[in-house]
């Protein structure tokens, strides 16, 4: 039992896969690559602890091939080398490259050609999306895979196998475990099987007998274990960006249990600077008009966050975001400029007209320019009929309202008034 229970209980055939059945199901990819003998190089990725490696080395079991596993960084060009001379000896052999992600050229440019050839069948292993990180010349010879997080029950299934397990888990020690115990190792490993099992093991291996040899591991022993839920959420990583995407699209659908569970994972991070940028954005990309009292609103809680910091900063951010999701909702500000912004990209711009351009130096008049400007603060209403676009943008128009609130309905009938006295 030098190994870790992890190690020990990890699946030798498809059947023993926990989860993941879009991929190892009857019927699914790799089930059929696996049944049909036709196995092609892939990349795995998603969380840790879900199956990764699990199911690479089930492939292999599966199939009778060698089966090698190596990682991208610590194992060296040589230690591939001999991996592919294993492969040429044998027809194929199967190579679980871990961390594939950090996968440098000289070790790319070596796999290149066998995997070509089939001499390396390649199941890479990453918690890094693939299409982000991975080099384009190793993903256009793959099948990318995206694992599913292990949900609570697949967990407890883990568990309780271990448990059972005599050859290979802990089913030749007389545990009980009790059921508050088994809780906090199936919700606190939050769909990492391995810190779950690995806990598992530590809670029964340090856990007295009591006088009739049973190993009884309670809640408190499970929490000693395993202290903290292992919550995955790297700045820099894929994860970072979907929690983003979630929680700016949940106050965007204004469902405010949503935006508060994405806020706390933010928080839990202690990623205040991402929250704070990321509200001001909001309030006024998706709230912008309709509330325009909103955004200053926003900055005040994060000034307020900011200068409170963590735990007390929680509760000025909660506020923004419970507003936030609440408020009437237009994203006439942001379509307002990227339809200004489109023609502009393309190319599409067009002269200042003369009379508005600078006429400030001395040769301006000589030019033609500034001439005919009229100030319109000297017409009635401040407002004088003269052209302001380009020539050959005179007919665009790029400001469009919602009709979700009243100031934003009384902006469009100012501006619509505005537009007839310019254009008249």
């Amino acid at each position: 039992m030098d190994r870790p229970l992890s190690y020990r209980m990890r699946p030798t055939h498809l059947d023993e896969i926990i989860g993941q059945t879009h991929l190892v199901g009857p019927g699914k990819i790799i089930r059929r690559m696996v049944d049909a003998r036709r196995l092609s190089s892939m990349i795995l990725y998603g969380p840790p602890g879900i199956g990764k490696t699990s199911i690479a080395s089930a492939i292999a079991n599966s199939t009778k091939y060698h089966f090698r596993s190596l990682n991208a960084v610590t194992d060296t060009k040589k230690d591939m080398q001999i991996v592919a001379e294993e492969g040429k000896m044998s027809g194929s052999v199967i190579l679980l490259l871990d961390e594939i992600h950090r996968l440098d050229k000289a070790k790319q440019d070596f796999l290149l050609p066998h995997l070509e050839n089939g001499t390396i069948i390649l199941i890479g292993a990453t918690t890094s999306n693939p299409y982000h990180a991975i080099n384009p010349a190793i993903r256009s010879r793959t099948q990318i895979f995206e694992l599913n997080p292990l949900v609570e029950a697949d967990i407890k299934i883990a568990v309780e196998r271990a448990l059972e397990d005599e050859e290979k888990g802990l089913g030749k020690m007389d545990i009980v475990l009790e059921d508050n115990a088994k809780q906090h190792f199936v919700q606190s490993a939050n769909g990492d099987v391995r810190s779950a099992l690995n806990a598992l093991e530590l809670a029964a291996l340090s856990t007295p007998p009591n006088d009739d040899g049973q190993i009884i591991i309670t809640a408190e022993d499970a929490r000693e274990s395993l202290h903290k839920s292992s919550f995955l959420h790297d700045k820099d990583g894929d994860q970072h960006y979907d929690v983003m995407s979630a929680f700016q699209k949940s106050i965007r659908g204004s469902d405010v249990d949503a935006a508060l569970h994405y806020l706390g994972r933010l928080i839990e991070a202690g990623d205040l600077v991402t929250i704070a940028r990321r509200l001001l954005v909001i309030s006024y990309e998706d709230i912008g008009l309709a509330n325009p009292q909103l955004p200053s609103r926003t900055l005040d809680a994060i000034i307020s966050a900011e200068r409170l910091g963590f735990p007390e900063a929680r509760i000025p951010l909660s506020f923004a975001v419970i507003e936030l999701c609440l408020s009437p909702k237009s994203n006439s500000a942001i379509s307002s400029i990227d339809a200004a912004l489109s023609p502009i990209r393309k190319g599409k711009t067009g002269a200042v007209p003369k009379h508005l351009r600078d006429g400030h130096y001395s040769s301006a008049k000589k030019l033609g320019n500034a001439i005919g400007y009229k100030y319109p603060h000297n017409y009635p209403n401040h407002v004088v009929k003269q052209q302001y676009l380009p020539d050959t943008l005179q007919k665009e128009r790029y400001f469009e309202t919602s009709d979700n609130s009243k100031y934003e309905r009384q902006l469009q009938e100012v501006y619509e008034k505005l537009k007839s006295l310019q254009f008249e």
